[in-house]
């Protein structure tokens, strides 16, 4: 019986990771950057002092901290050198996986230090903001990205199968 609850709790907890949102988070404004299983796990970029950068990681209610650029940067290892069509393959897999994330918040404000090219992009926004998302163009010298995206494991999983098949 104790089998059973525990097969049973078992296999809940998996459809539940499989259903759980998937959260990217990208604000160059406030600084955020971070990646979170709704809920369950956090990873987040921090600027520091010291350090170039940290990756905070919260599963639950423990948090953890990570340096990934060390102080000393050691020489790059050769890569094994890859097909072209292996290259292709990869990038179509990619390809499939990024059109399965939702954009739930788009907000770009920016500008590019040249009023002429401000002025040829002003056209184009306007007309994007009619329909995909939050774009404007300045002219004070402010930059700006607020990108939040969400997905789920299970899309993640149809599209590999999909795309093996």
């Amino acid at each position: 019986m104790i089998l059973v609850g525990v097969l049973i709790f078992l296999f809940l907890f998996i459809i539940l990771l499989l259903i759980m949102p998937i959260i990217i988070w990208i604000d160059t404004h406030k600084n955020e950057y971070f990646i979170q299983l709704k809920g369950l796990l956090k990873v987040s970029l921090e600027p520091v002092k010291n350090e170039v950068l940290r990756v905070k990681i919260s599963i639950l209610f423990f948090n953890f901290y990570y340096y990934p650029i060390p102080k000393r940067i050691l020489k790059k290892a050769s890569r094994p050198h890859t097909t072209k069509k292996k290259q292709r393959t990869i990038i179509k897999w990619v390809y499939s996986v990024f059109r399965t994330f939702k954009v739930k918040k788009l907000f770009l404000n920016i500008d590019t230090s040249d009023w002429t090219l401000n002025a040829k992009l002003f056209p184009i926004f306007y007309f994007l903001n009619l329909s995909k998302g939050n774009f404007w163009i300045n002219y004070q010298g402010k930059n700006q990205l607020v990108l939040h995206l969400q997905n789920r494991p299970i899309d993640i999983l149809k599209s590999y199968i999909n795309f093996k098949t």
